[in-house]
Protein backbone atom coordinates (compact mmCIF):
# COMPACT_ATOMS: atom_id res chain seq x y z
CA UNK A 1 0.00 0.00 0.00
CA UNK A 2 1.18 3.42 -0.71
CA UNK A 3 2.10 5.66 2.07
CA UNK A 4 -0.35 8.39 2.99
CA UNK A 5 1.32 11.42 2.40
CA UNK A 6 1.86 13.81 5.29
CA UNK A 7 -1.15 15.87 6.47
CA UNK A 8 -0.72 19.83 6.39
CA UNK A 9 -2.31 22.74 7.77
CA UNK A 10 -0.73 21.77 11.34
CA UNK A 11 -3.31 18.63 11.30
CA UNK A 12 -1.76 15.66 13.38
CA UNK A 13 -2.75 12.29 11.98
CA UNK A 14 -4.26 9.54 13.92
CA UNK A 15 -4.33 5.92 14.19
CA UNK A 16 -8.30 6.02 14.92
CA UNK A 17 -8.80 8.43 11.77
CA UNK A 18 -8.96 7.54 7.93
CA UNK A 19 -9.40 11.34 7.29
CA UNK A 20 -6.78 13.36 6.97
CA UNK A 21 -5.79 16.56 4.19
CA UNK A 22 -5.07 15.26 1.09
CA UNK A 23 -4.65 18.62 -0.86
CA UNK A 24 -1.19 18.63 0.12
CA UNK A 25 -0.65 14.88 -1.99
CA UNK A 26 0.61 13.28 -4.49
CA UNK A 27 -2.93 12.39 -5.82
CA UNK A 28 -4.33 16.22 -5.53
CA UNK A 29 -0.92 17.29 -7.54
CA UNK A 30 -2.09 14.59 -10.08
CA UNK A 31 -5.71 15.82 -10.58
CA UNK A 32 -4.46 19.37 -10.33
CA UNK A 33 -1.36 18.86 -13.46
CA UNK A 34 -4.42 16.88 -15.75
CA UNK A 35 -6.42 20.04 -15.01
CA UNK A 36 -4.43 22.59 -16.43
CA UNK A 37 -3.57 20.37 -19.40
CA UNK A 38 -6.93 20.02 -19.82
CA UNK A 39 -8.69 23.42 -19.34
CA UNK A 40 -7.05 27.13 -19.68
CA UNK A 41 -8.19 29.77 -17.89
CA UNK A 42 -9.75 31.64 -21.29
CA UNK A 43 -11.61 28.16 -22.25
CA UNK A 44 -12.70 28.28 -18.53
CA UNK A 45 -14.24 31.53 -18.38
CA UNK A 46 -16.00 31.40 -21.80
CA UNK A 47 -17.60 28.51 -20.96
CA UNK A 48 -19.08 30.33 -17.45
CA UNK A 49 -20.20 32.58 -20.03
CA UNK A 50 -22.04 30.25 -22.11
CA UNK A 51 -23.25 29.00 -19.10
CA UNK A 52 -24.45 32.59 -18.13
CA UNK A 53 -25.79 33.42 -21.31
CA UNK A 54 -28.25 30.00 -21.70
CA UNK A 55 -29.52 31.68 -17.86
CA UNK A 56 -30.24 34.48 -19.71
CA UNK A 57 -32.19 33.06 -22.30
CA UNK A 58 -29.30 33.81 -25.12
CA UNK A 59 -27.87 31.79 -27.86
CA UNK A 60 -24.79 30.41 -26.71
CA UNK A 61 -23.53 31.17 -29.75
CA UNK A 62 -24.22 34.70 -29.75
CA UNK A 63 -22.99 35.12 -26.65
CA UNK A 64 -19.76 33.11 -26.75
CA UNK A 65 -18.81 36.09 -28.96
CA UNK A 66 -16.28 38.48 -26.79
CA UNK A 67 -17.79 42.13 -25.90
CA UNK A 68 -16.07 44.39 -28.42
CA UNK A 69 -15.59 47.01 -25.55
CA UNK A 70 -13.13 44.91 -22.61
CA UNK A 71 -10.91 42.78 -24.44
CA UNK A 72 -7.59 43.88 -23.70
CA UNK A 73 -6.00 42.34 -27.21
CA UNK A 74 -7.93 43.18 -30.00
CA UNK A 75 -7.07 46.59 -31.90
CA UNK A 76 -9.95 48.55 -33.01
CA UNK A 77 -9.80 50.87 -36.30
CA UNK A 78 -8.60 54.59 -35.60
CA UNK A 79 -11.55 56.31 -35.03
CA UNK A 80 -12.86 60.45 -35.30
CA UNK A 81 -15.42 62.06 -33.53
CA UNK A 82 -16.19 64.96 -35.08
CA UNK A 83 -18.96 67.63 -34.56
CA UNK A 84 -19.24 68.17 -30.47
CA UNK A 85 -19.32 70.32 -27.70
CA UNK A 86 -16.28 69.13 -25.36
CA UNK A 87 -16.42 68.81 -22.00
CA UNK A 88 -12.73 67.55 -21.24
CA UNK A 89 -13.08 66.31 -17.63
CA UNK A 90 -11.08 69.24 -16.09
CA UNK A 91 -12.28 72.57 -17.50
CA UNK A 92 -16.17 73.54 -16.54
CA UNK A 93 -16.97 74.47 -19.84
CA UNK A 94 -17.76 73.27 -23.36
CA UNK A 95 -16.19 73.19 -26.06
CA UNK A 96 -17.16 73.50 -29.47
CA UNK A 97 -14.95 73.37 -32.74
CA UNK A 98 -12.61 70.37 -31.98
CA UNK A 99 -12.67 66.71 -32.72
CA UNK A 100 -11.40 63.58 -30.75
CA UNK A 101 -8.56 60.96 -32.62
CA UNK A 102 -8.28 57.70 -31.53
CA UNK A 103 -6.14 55.33 -32.27
CA UNK A 104 -5.97 51.52 -30.17
CA UNK A 105 -7.17 52.00 -26.96
CA UNK A 106 -6.25 56.05 -25.83
CA UNK A 107 -7.03 59.34 -27.24
CA UNK A 108 -4.00 60.33 -30.29
CA UNK A 109 -4.94 63.82 -30.42
CA UNK A 110 -7.66 66.61 -29.10
CA UNK A 111 -7.45 69.00 -32.51
CA UNK A 112 -9.43 71.54 -34.37
CA UNK A 113 -11.94 70.68 -36.57
CA UNK A 114 -11.14 69.49 -39.53
CA UNK A 115 -8.06 68.14 -39.59
CA UNK A 116 -7.13 65.18 -41.60
CA UNK A 117 -7.84 61.75 -40.33
CA UNK A 118 -6.20 58.41 -40.14
CA UNK A 119 -6.27 56.36 -42.94
CA UNK A 120 -9.23 53.91 -42.49
CA UNK A 121 -10.52 55.43 -39.67
CA UNK A 122 -14.21 55.36 -38.89
CA UNK A 123 -15.47 58.84 -38.88
CA UNK A 124 -18.62 59.80 -35.79
CA UNK A 125 -20.16 62.91 -36.25
CA UNK A 126 -21.75 64.08 -33.13
CA UNK A 127 -23.90 66.23 -34.52
CA UNK A 128 -23.24 69.13 -31.67
CA UNK A 129 -23.84 66.90 -28.87
CA UNK A 130 -21.98 66.68 -25.59
CA UNK A 131 -18.90 64.65 -25.68
CA UNK A 132 -17.29 63.85 -22.28
CA UNK A 133 -15.33 61.49 -20.68
CA UNK A 134 -17.04 58.22 -19.07
CA UNK A 135 -18.00 58.50 -15.89
CA UNK A 136 -16.24 56.72 -12.56
CA UNK A 137 -17.79 55.72 -9.27
CA UNK A 138 -15.26 55.77 -6.71
CA UNK A 139 -17.93 53.55 -4.30
CA UNK A 140 -19.49 50.92 -6.03
CA UNK A 141 -20.45 47.45 -4.97
CA UNK A 142 -20.32 45.01 -8.02
CA UNK A 143 -21.77 41.83 -6.25
CA UNK A 144 -23.35 43.89 -3.70
CA UNK A 145 -25.87 46.59 -5.73
CA UNK A 146 -28.13 44.12 -7.78
CA UNK A 147 -29.12 42.05 -5.23
CA UNK A 148 -31.00 41.86 -1.64
CA UNK A 149 -29.00 41.36 1.49
CA UNK A 150 -31.37 38.32 2.33
CA UNK A 151 -30.04 37.10 -1.10
CA UNK A 152 -26.36 37.98 -0.42
CA UNK A 153 -26.23 35.95 2.60
CA UNK A 154 -28.30 32.74 1.48
CA UNK A 155 -27.86 32.52 -1.93
CA UNK A 156 -25.18 30.20 -4.21
CA UNK A 157 -22.34 32.00 -5.48
CA UNK A 158 -23.14 30.91 -8.92
CA UNK A 159 -26.06 33.00 -9.13
CA UNK A 160 -24.34 36.27 -7.09
CA UNK A 161 -21.85 35.76 -9.85
CA UNK A 162 -24.07 35.57 -12.82
CA UNK A 163 -26.62 38.79 -11.73
CA UNK A 164 -23.08 40.09 -10.91
CA UNK A 165 -22.21 40.04 -15.00
CA UNK A 166 -25.62 40.94 -15.94
CA UNK A 167 -25.38 44.06 -13.86
CA UNK A 168 -22.12 45.16 -14.74
CA UNK A 169 -23.66 45.07 -18.54
CA UNK A 170 -26.05 47.49 -17.34
CA UNK A 171 -23.29 49.77 -15.45
CA UNK A 172 -21.71 50.48 -18.69
CA UNK A 173 -24.50 50.77 -20.26
CA UNK A 174 -25.07 53.82 -17.84
CA UNK A 175 -22.41 55.22 -18.88
CA UNK A 176 -20.05 54.24 -15.97
CA UNK A 177 -17.16 53.03 -17.85
CA UNK A 178 -15.03 52.48 -14.39
CA UNK A 179 -15.94 51.74 -11.06
CA UNK A 180 -13.81 51.14 -7.91
CA UNK A 181 -15.11 48.50 -6.23
CA UNK A 182 -15.08 49.34 -2.58
CA UNK A 183 -15.76 45.62 -1.27
CA UNK A 184 -16.63 42.26 -2.53
CA UNK A 185 -14.92 39.04 -4.58
CA UNK A 186 -14.85 40.92 -7.97
CA UNK A 187 -11.38 39.54 -9.37
CA UNK A 188 -13.26 37.06 -11.56
CA UNK A 189 -15.74 39.45 -12.91
CA UNK A 190 -13.12 41.94 -13.51
CA UNK A 191 -11.16 39.32 -15.69
CA UNK A 192 -14.03 38.68 -17.60
CA UNK A 193 -14.24 42.08 -18.35
CA UNK A 194 -10.99 42.75 -19.37
CA UNK A 195 -10.42 39.38 -21.36
CA UNK A 196 -14.13 40.76 -23.30
CA UNK A 197 -15.99 38.10 -22.46
CA UNK A 198 -18.50 39.74 -20.53
CA UNK A 199 -19.36 43.57 -20.96
CA UNK A 200 -18.70 46.18 -18.27
CA UNK A 201 -16.86 48.93 -16.79
CA UNK A 202 -12.68 48.83 -15.85
CA UNK A 203 -12.76 47.22 -11.99
CA UNK A 204 -10.45 48.99 -9.60
CA UNK A 205 -11.09 45.84 -7.07
CA UNK A 206 -10.66 45.65 -3.23
CA UNK A 207 -11.58 42.35 -2.75
CA UNK A 208 -13.17 41.34 0.72
CA UNK A 209 -13.91 44.13 3.14
CA UNK A 210 -11.90 43.77 6.63
CA UNK A 211 -13.90 43.94 9.47
CA UNK A 212 -13.30 43.29 13.23
CA UNK A 213 -15.42 40.76 14.79
CA UNK A 214 -18.76 43.42 15.22
CA UNK A 215 -17.77 45.56 12.81
CA UNK A 216 -19.69 47.21 9.84
CA UNK A 217 -18.21 44.00 7.56
CA UNK A 218 -19.21 41.37 10.45
CA UNK A 219 -22.65 39.65 8.52
CA UNK A 220 -22.61 36.36 10.57
CA UNK A 221 -26.21 35.51 12.22
CA UNK A 222 -26.25 35.05 15.75
CA UNK A 223 -26.05 31.15 15.58
CA UNK A 224 -22.92 31.36 13.45
CA UNK A 225 -21.10 33.00 16.74
CA UNK A 226 -19.33 31.70 19.84
CA UNK A 227 -18.56 28.79 21.11
CA UNK A 228 -21.98 27.23 20.51
CA UNK A 229 -21.80 27.51 16.58
CA UNK A 230 -22.98 24.88 14.59
CA UNK A 231 -20.30 24.24 12.32
CA UNK A 232 -17.74 27.08 11.85
CA UNK A 233 -17.27 30.81 12.75
CA UNK A 234 -16.88 31.56 9.65
CA UNK A 235 -20.42 32.91 7.93
CA UNK A 236 -21.77 32.78 4.40
CA UNK A 237 -20.18 36.68 3.64
CA UNK A 238 -16.51 35.20 4.63
CA UNK A 239 -17.19 32.28 2.66
CA UNK A 240 -18.35 34.33 -0.60
CA UNK A 241 -15.09 36.58 0.15
CA UNK A 242 -17.26 39.74 0.92
CA UNK A 243 -15.49 40.17 4.06
CA UNK A 244 -12.93 39.26 6.35
CA UNK A 245 -12.74 39.31 9.83
CA UNK A 246 -9.68 39.77 11.94
CA UNK A 247 -9.03 41.10 15.11
CA UNK A 248 -5.33 41.73 15.82
CA UNK A 249 -2.84 43.39 14.34
CA UNK A 250 -1.24 40.15 13.01
CA UNK A 251 -4.56 39.06 11.53
CA UNK A 252 -5.48 42.49 9.77
CA UNK A 253 -2.18 42.20 8.17
CA UNK A 254 -2.33 38.74 6.87
CA UNK A 255 -5.71 39.94 5.88
CA UNK A 256 -4.71 42.72 3.73
CA UNK A 257 -2.01 40.81 2.30
CA UNK A 258 -4.74 37.88 1.05
CA UNK A 259 -6.88 40.79 -1.21
CA UNK A 260 -3.47 41.66 -2.20
CA UNK A 261 -2.29 38.71 -3.67
CA UNK A 262 -5.73 38.31 -4.90
CA UNK A 263 -5.29 41.36 -7.14
CA UNK A 264 -6.55 43.93 -4.73
CA UNK A 265 -5.86 47.58 -6.08
CA UNK A 266 -6.20 49.15 -3.16
CA UNK A 267 -7.31 47.89 0.63
CA UNK A 268 -10.90 48.51 2.36
CA UNK A 269 -11.32 48.69 6.02
CA UNK A 270 -14.08 49.10 8.52
CA UNK A 271 -13.22 51.49 10.48
CA UNK A 272 -16.67 52.58 12.50
CA UNK A 273 -20.45 51.53 12.41
CA UNK A 274 -22.37 51.14 9.30
CA UNK A 275 -26.24 51.06 8.75
CA UNK A 276 -26.38 48.30 6.80
CA UNK A 277 -24.85 45.85 9.65
CA UNK A 278 -27.73 44.68 11.98
CA UNK A 279 -25.37 44.76 15.57
CA UNK A 280 -22.58 47.68 15.27
CA UNK A 281 -23.32 50.82 16.63
CA UNK A 282 -22.79 53.69 14.62
CA UNK A 283 -20.87 55.57 16.71
CA UNK A 284 -18.27 52.50 17.56
CA UNK A 285 -15.05 53.31 16.79
CA UNK A 286 -13.49 49.59 14.86
CA UNK A 287 -10.25 48.24 14.81
CA UNK A 288 -7.15 49.81 17.17
CA UNK A 289 -4.22 52.35 15.76
CA UNK A 290 -1.92 48.88 15.70
CA UNK A 291 -4.18 47.19 13.65
CA UNK A 292 -5.19 49.79 11.47
CA UNK A 293 -1.31 50.34 10.81
CA UNK A 294 -0.76 47.27 10.01
CA UNK A 295 -3.05 47.28 7.36
CA UNK A 296 -1.54 50.73 6.10
CA UNK A 297 2.05 49.29 6.39
CA UNK A 298 1.15 46.10 4.50
CA UNK A 299 -0.55 48.11 1.76
CA UNK A 300 2.14 50.90 1.47
CA UNK A 301 4.30 47.86 0.59
CA UNK A 302 2.77 47.03 -2.37
CA UNK A 303 2.92 50.28 -3.38
CA UNK A 304 -0.91 50.76 -2.81
CA UNK A 305 -2.97 52.49 -0.08
CA UNK A 306 -6.13 51.95 2.30
CA UNK A 307 -9.65 53.33 2.19
CA UNK A 308 -11.56 53.64 5.07
CA UNK A 309 -15.32 53.53 5.81
CA UNK A 310 -16.60 55.61 8.55
CA UNK A 311 -18.37 58.22 9.66
CA UNK A 312 -17.36 59.97 13.10
CA UNK A 313 -14.98 62.58 13.82
CA UNK A 314 -13.22 59.95 16.45
CA UNK A 315 -12.77 57.23 14.14
CA UNK A 316 -12.14 59.28 10.95
CA UNK A 317 -9.34 60.76 13.39
CA UNK A 318 -7.94 57.47 14.39
CA UNK A 319 -7.61 56.43 10.75
CA UNK A 320 -5.53 59.48 9.56
CA UNK A 321 -3.07 58.50 12.47
CA UNK A 322 -2.73 55.40 11.13
CA UNK A 323 -1.87 57.10 7.62
CA UNK A 324 -5.27 56.23 5.57
CA UNK A 325 -5.17 57.75 3.05
CA UNK A 326 -9.03 57.90 2.32
CA UNK A 327 -11.90 58.61 3.99
CA UNK A 328 -14.94 57.02 2.97
CA UNK A 329 -18.64 58.74 4.28
CA UNK A 330 -17.51 60.94 7.28
CA UNK A 331 -20.95 62.54 6.94
CA UNK A 332 -21.20 62.92 10.55
CA UNK A 333 -17.72 64.54 11.04
CA UNK A 334 -17.39 67.95 12.89
CA UNK A 335 -15.08 70.62 11.36
CA UNK A 336 -12.10 70.53 13.30
CA UNK A 337 -11.75 66.75 11.64
CA UNK A 338 -12.47 68.33 8.15
CA UNK A 339 -9.63 71.13 9.01
CA UNK A 340 -7.26 67.90 9.79
CA UNK A 341 -8.40 65.63 6.57
CA UNK A 342 -7.48 69.11 4.54
CA UNK A 343 -4.17 69.79 6.52
CA UNK A 344 -2.85 66.53 5.77
CA UNK A 345 -3.88 65.77 1.95
CA UNK A 346 -6.46 63.42 2.91
CA UNK A 347 -8.85 61.98 -0.16
CA UNK A 348 -12.84 62.63 0.88
CA UNK A 349 -14.49 59.85 -1.14
CA UNK A 350 -18.14 61.25 -0.60
CA UNK A 351 -21.90 59.99 -1.47
CA UNK A 352 -24.95 62.33 -1.35
CA UNK A 353 -26.98 60.39 1.20
CA UNK A 354 -30.18 62.41 1.00
CA UNK A 355 -33.98 60.51 1.41
CA UNK A 356 -34.49 61.34 -2.66
CA UNK A 357 -31.58 59.53 -3.52
CA UNK A 358 -32.22 56.31 -1.65
CA UNK A 359 -33.23 53.46 -3.63
CA UNK A 360 -34.76 51.47 -1.16
CA UNK A 361 -35.93 51.72 2.30
CA UNK A 362 -33.47 49.06 5.18
CA UNK A 363 -35.84 46.08 5.69
CA UNK A 364 -34.67 46.76 9.36
CA UNK A 365 -35.93 49.44 11.49
CA UNK A 366 -32.61 49.77 13.21
CA UNK A 367 -30.45 49.94 9.75
CA UNK A 368 -33.09 52.71 8.88
CA UNK A 369 -32.73 54.85 11.98
CA UNK A 370 -28.71 54.68 11.20
CA UNK A 371 -29.67 55.84 7.78
CA UNK A 372 -31.91 58.51 8.59
CA UNK A 373 -29.16 59.32 10.90
CA UNK A 374 -26.52 59.49 8.28
CA UNK A 375 -29.18 61.35 5.84
CA UNK A 376 -29.11 64.14 8.33
CA UNK A 377 -25.48 64.86 8.22
CA UNK A 378 -24.99 64.63 4.34
CA UNK A 379 -25.50 68.65 3.14
CA UNK A 380 -23.31 69.71 6.28
CA UNK A 381 -20.50 67.07 4.96
CA UNK A 382 -20.54 68.25 1.36
CA UNK A 383 -20.98 72.17 3.04
CA UNK A 384 -17.92 71.21 4.70
CA UNK A 385 -16.09 70.13 2.06
CA UNK A 386 -16.54 73.23 -0.30
CA UNK A 387 -15.42 75.49 2.71
CA UNK A 388 -12.26 73.71 3.32
CA UNK A 389 -10.98 72.83 -0.39
CA UNK A 390 -11.28 68.99 0.40
CA UNK A 391 -10.13 66.80 -2.11
CA UNK A 392 -13.47 65.05 -2.93
CA UNK A 393 -14.39 62.27 -4.87
CA UNK A 394 -17.37 60.89 -5.72
CA UNK A 395 -19.59 57.55 -5.52
CA UNK A 396 -23.01 56.25 -5.20
CA UNK A 397 -22.80 53.14 -2.81
CA UNK A 398 -25.61 51.35 -4.04
CA UNK A 399 -26.63 48.49 -1.72
CA UNK A 400 -28.91 45.63 -2.39
CA UNK A 401 -31.50 47.70 -4.64
CA UNK A 402 -32.82 44.52 -7.03
CA UNK A 403 -34.22 46.41 -10.00
CA UNK A 404 -32.99 49.81 -8.81
CA UNK A 405 -29.15 50.65 -9.49
CA UNK A 406 -30.43 53.52 -11.82
CA UNK A 407 -30.20 54.70 -8.59
CA UNK A 408 -26.48 55.11 -9.19
CA UNK A 409 -27.42 57.93 -11.27
CA UNK A 410 -29.61 59.31 -9.51
CA UNK A 411 -27.18 59.92 -6.58
CA UNK A 412 -24.79 61.72 -9.13
CA UNK A 413 -27.00 64.39 -10.09
CA UNK A 414 -27.87 64.59 -6.54
CA UNK A 415 -24.61 66.83 -6.57
CA UNK A 416 -26.26 69.69 -8.07
CA UNK A 417 -27.91 70.25 -4.57
CA UNK A 418 -24.18 71.69 -4.36
CA UNK A 419 -22.19 72.05 -7.44
CA UNK A 420 -23.11 73.14 -10.85
CA UNK A 421 -23.58 70.44 -13.29
CA UNK A 422 -20.40 70.58 -14.55
CA UNK A 423 -18.34 70.67 -11.44
CA UNK A 424 -20.38 67.41 -10.24
CA UNK A 425 -19.41 65.99 -13.70
CA UNK A 426 -15.48 66.98 -12.77
CA UNK A 427 -16.09 64.93 -9.37
CA UNK A 428 -17.44 61.77 -11.43
CA UNK A 429 -14.55 62.12 -13.97
CA UNK A 430 -11.04 63.79 -13.72
CA UNK A 431 -11.12 63.97 -9.63
CA UNK A 432 -11.85 60.41 -9.55
CA UNK A 433 -9.42 59.40 -11.84
CA UNK A 434 -6.80 61.34 -9.80
CA UNK A 435 -7.86 59.08 -6.62
CA UNK A 436 -8.08 56.07 -8.36
CA UNK A 437 -4.32 56.62 -9.29
CA UNK A 438 -3.10 56.63 -5.49
CA UNK A 439 -2.92 52.71 -6.55
CA UNK A 440 0.29 53.38 -8.20
CA UNK A 441 2.00 50.00 -9.69
CA UNK A 442 -1.46 48.31 -8.41
CA UNK A 443 -3.69 50.38 -10.56
CA UNK A 444 -5.30 47.73 -13.08
CA UNK A 445 -4.91 50.17 -15.60
CA UNK A 446 -1.47 51.81 -15.59
CA UNK A 447 0.30 53.59 -18.89
CA UNK A 448 -2.78 56.35 -19.42
CA UNK A 449 -5.01 58.26 -17.53
CA UNK A 450 -8.91 57.55 -16.87
CA UNK A 451 -11.51 60.55 -16.64
CA UNK A 452 -10.03 62.90 -19.06
CA UNK A 453 -10.42 63.48 -22.71
CA UNK A 454 -6.33 64.29 -23.62
CA UNK A 455 -4.06 63.23 -25.80
CA UNK A 456 -2.62 59.95 -24.13
CA UNK A 457 -5.69 59.44 -21.77
CA UNK A 458 -7.67 56.08 -22.24
CA UNK A 459 -10.45 56.00 -25.02
CA UNK A 460 -13.10 55.93 -22.40
CA UNK A 461 -15.89 58.57 -24.23
CA UNK A 462 -19.59 58.81 -24.27
CA UNK A 463 -21.60 61.10 -26.77
CA UNK A 464 -24.71 62.88 -24.94
CA UNK A 465 -27.91 64.36 -26.12
CA UNK A 466 -28.75 66.98 -23.88
CA UNK A 467 -27.13 69.85 -22.44
CA UNK A 468 -25.27 68.60 -19.48
CA UNK A 469 -23.74 72.05 -19.11
CA UNK A 470 -27.41 73.07 -17.55
CA UNK A 471 -28.58 69.49 -16.30
CA UNK A 472 -27.38 66.39 -15.71
CA UNK A 473 -30.91 64.85 -16.17
CA UNK A 474 -30.32 63.35 -19.68
CA UNK A 475 -28.40 61.03 -18.08
CA UNK A 476 -30.98 59.77 -16.21
CA UNK A 477 -32.67 58.28 -19.59
CA UNK A 478 -29.28 56.47 -20.68
CA UNK A 479 -31.36 54.42 -23.48
CA UNK A 480 -32.56 57.42 -25.12
CA UNK A 481 -29.66 60.16 -24.22
CA UNK A 482 -26.59 58.36 -24.46
CA UNK A 483 -25.81 57.58 -27.77
CA UNK A 484 -22.78 56.66 -27.83
CA UNK A 485 -20.13 55.01 -25.60
CA UNK A 486 -16.66 53.99 -25.99
CA UNK A 487 -14.65 51.84 -23.78
CA UNK A 488 -11.12 51.14 -24.44
CA UNK A 489 -11.31 52.56 -28.04
CA UNK A 490 -13.57 50.70 -28.84
CA UNK A 491 -17.62 51.11 -29.20
CA UNK A 492 -20.27 49.83 -27.39
CA UNK A 493 -23.03 51.11 -28.64
CA UNK A 494 -23.76 54.15 -31.32
CA UNK A 495 -27.28 55.50 -31.92
CA UNK A 496 -26.50 58.23 -33.74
Amino acid sequence: MRKPSTPHHGAQSSPRSAFYCRCGGDEASQVQRRLERAFSRRDFLQSALVLAASVAGLSPAASAQPAPSGSATAVAAPMVLRNVQLFDGRRTRLQPGLQVVIEGARIRAVEPQGQGAPQGAQIIDGGGRVLMPGLIDAHWHSLMAAMSMQHLLMADPALIHLAAGSEAQRTLLRGFTTVRDAGGPVFALKSAIDQGLVQGPRIFPSGAMISQTAGHGDFRFLHEVGPGAACSAVGHAEHLGASAIADSADSVRKATREQLLRGASQIKLMAGGGASSLYDPLDSVQFTLPELRAAVEAAEDWGTYVMAHVYLPKGMQRSIEAGIKVIEHGQLTDEATVRLMADKGIWWSLQPFLPEAAPTPMADPGSQAKSDEIATGTRRAYELAIKHKMQTGWGSDILFAPGKTHYQTVRLIALENWYSPLDALKQATSQNGELLALAGQRNPYLGAKLGVIEPGAWADLLVVDGDVSRSLKPLLEPDQHLKCIIKNGRVVKNSL
